[in-house]
């Protein structure tokens, strides 16, 4: 049985995680990690990753960039594999996380779901038939009490497109002090916060007399957990170090 460590298991996402692990016969949680420590779990819960001296094949991760530091100790010494589903990550933490995944296996992206890196591999195609005959523009929804903006998924969704339209291209996150004409180089970016908007994202292709769209909606936050829940599995089978992401399970 597979034996998952969950790091803020006290979160929402971490709940979400720690339900869909009771009910797969394939998983065991055998910990998890908060800051606020000790909870009323089913499993021991510690407040910091170092206090845990037991067994696990991954570690999933759904907490904030705050805990990154502990983490990547964590793996390095125990050398447990990664599977980073947290967004919001300073360009220097990525850098760490690169660093830490020569010695260690670590899975990360922006959105587990297996639906949106379905929809990044759609993006690459267009971008690369369409080129720069189209405008390319981003439109990303997401609750109120999202912090990042924009989105993890909406800068992957961007990068997708750029590294295959084929030409320079600059992301542009807001108009309202721009007073020239889009360039053709121009990605643009928005984003949208309100209610209880799970996650929305929508890619625009727009060229000359036509307009074609992709779409994505997120209906609950239970498919970023089973995809993480399924990253973890394929992560337990990995034993050399590298950055390991999405696209090898949509393959």
């Amino acid at each position: 049985m597979l034996k998952i460590i969950i790091s803020g298991c006290n979160g929402h996402m971490g709940r979400v995680v720690a339900e869909l692990c009771q009910a797969d016969p394939q998983v065991e949680v055998v910990a998890g990690f908060d800051v606020l420590g000790p909870a009323d779990r089913e499993f021991p819960v510690f407040s910091a990753p170092e206090q845990f001296q037991g067994e696990a094949d991954a570690v999933i991760d759904f907490s904030s960039p705050a805990a990154l530091d502990g983490l990547l100790k964590f793996a390095r010494a125990r050398k447990i594999p990664l599977v980073l589903a947290t967004t919001g990550y300073t360009p220097e933490q990525i850098a760490q996380i690169g660093a830490a995944a020569l010695e260690v296996p670590i899975f990360r992206s922006a959105n587990m779901s297996l639906g949106i890196n379905v929809l990044l591999e759609l993006v690459k195609k267009a971008a690369s038939i369409l080129g720069d005959s189209y405008d390319i523009e981003i439109v990303e929804r997401h609750h109120r009490r999202k912090v990042d903006a924009p989105s993890g998924t909406a800068l992957m969704i961007a990068d997708a497109a750029a590294q295959a339209c084929g030409h320079e291209t600059e992301y542009v996150f807001e108009r309202h002090s721009v007073r020239h004409p889009r360039d053709k180089k121009e990605i643009g970016i928005s984003a949208v916060r309100g209610g209880t908007i799970v996650g929305e994202h929508e890619i625009i292709f727009a060229g000359h007399d036509e307009v074609m769209e992709i779409r994505h909606t997120a209906l609950s936050r239970e498919i970023f957990a089973q995809g993480a829940v399924e990253a973890a599995k394929f992560m337990a089978t990995v034993t050399a170090p590298g950055m390991y992401d999405m696209s090898m399970l949509v393959k």
